[in-house]
């Protein structure tokens, strides 16, 4: 049996059921759908150079990789590729022709330091090292039992504070975009990122097909969101965290928390039973507030970084 790679095709079914299948095998802890996939595959920036590659055999596909540059990251020559393989078909040679074709891409474009986030498990980390990948950061997969274990009390907001939902900026979302931007500069990473196009930004966050805007809760001073927690679902029963912050000026009065335990309410509400959320291993701060909600770890990644040149 030969396994071949190429590239997704958007408006194939087959390739975006596909590529969500193996990404749902592999990450059960992000959430993946075939609108999902297509919507990367259509709407991400051309700055990006964005290439989402299939492995396939005898036309199944049985592994997949996200490629493209940072080119939100004020340092240009940063190349990211994310492999993924289905557990059930592995060592037929998929990960190696996708690491590939992902680097000659990333390479032709400019590229001269490539990351890659890898499952931290042996066999993920020796195929990353004998490419000549070395390790850097790490980051938890964190997962709430929303159906039956118990959340904290639901505070309510302090004077002069208002909750509400992205639903209620839906003819002006420009006040989210704002404090997405400031609270991106603080994320922890590898790389730096900026949103500085706003109109990129509606396409790609605002329109996105799994953002729930019923669930993403805001904090808001005089009509201001200060603080948020963005939801994403998938249409069933499942809940993922995309971006959980607070503006620089109103930290440290609990905002985030606020936003994130409201959201799980309404979400609870709303018949999801399970949530997933993701951490830097050095953000301590949400740590915190994951730990408090009662998340638990369910699994690692680690970042391996290559020097090109």
């Amino acid at each position: 049996m030969t396994v071949i790679v190429r590239d997704l095709r958007p408006d194939a079914p087959a390739d975006t059921e596909g590529f969500a299948r193996v990404r749902q095998l592999a990450l059960p802890y992000i959430l993946f759908t075939a609108e999902s996939v297509r919507h990367h595959a259509t709407h991400t920036h051309p700055d990006a150079r964005y290439r989402p590659l299939i492995a396939e055999e005898d036309g199944e596909v049985i592994g997949t990789a996200q490629v493209h540059l940072a080119h939100e990251s004020p340092e240009p020559g940063q190349g990211l590729l994310n492999i993924y393989v289905r557990p059930d078909r592995t060592r037929r040679g998929a990960g190696g022709l996708l690491r590939r074709a992902a680097e000659e891409h990333l390479a032709a474009q400019g590229a001269t330091r490539l990351l890659s986030w890898v499952l931290d498990e042996p066999g993920n980390r020796a195929f990353a090292e004998r490419h000549g990948y070395r390790s850097s950061r790490c980051a938890h997969f964190l997962r709430l039992d929303l159906a039956n274990a118990p959340l904290p009390p639901l505070p309510a907001p302090p004077p002069g504070v208002e909750l509400r939902t992205a639903a209620d900026f839906a003819d002006d979302p420009r006040p989210l975009f704002e404090l997405d931007a400031e609270t991106l500069l603080d994320e922890p990473g590898d790389i730096g990122s900026e949103f500085t196009d706003y109109d990129a930004w509606v396409e790609q966050n605002w329109k996105h097909p799994l953002l729930d805007r019923d669930l993403t809760v805001a904090a808001c001073v005089d009509g201001r969101p200060v603080a948020f927690s963005v939801a994403y679902t998938d249409g069933g029963t499942r809940y993922s965290t995309a971006m959980t912050g607070t503006a620089r000026a109103h930290r440290g009065r609990g905002l985030a928390k606020l936003a994130k335990i409201h959201s799980l309410y309404r979400a609870r509400a709303a018949g999801v039973t399970e949530a997933f959320t993701g951490n830097d291993a050095s953000n301590d701060p949400m740590i915190a507030i994951n730990k408090w909600l009662g998340y638990e770890t369910c699994a690692t990644e680690v970042r391996y970084v290559r020097e090109l040149g």
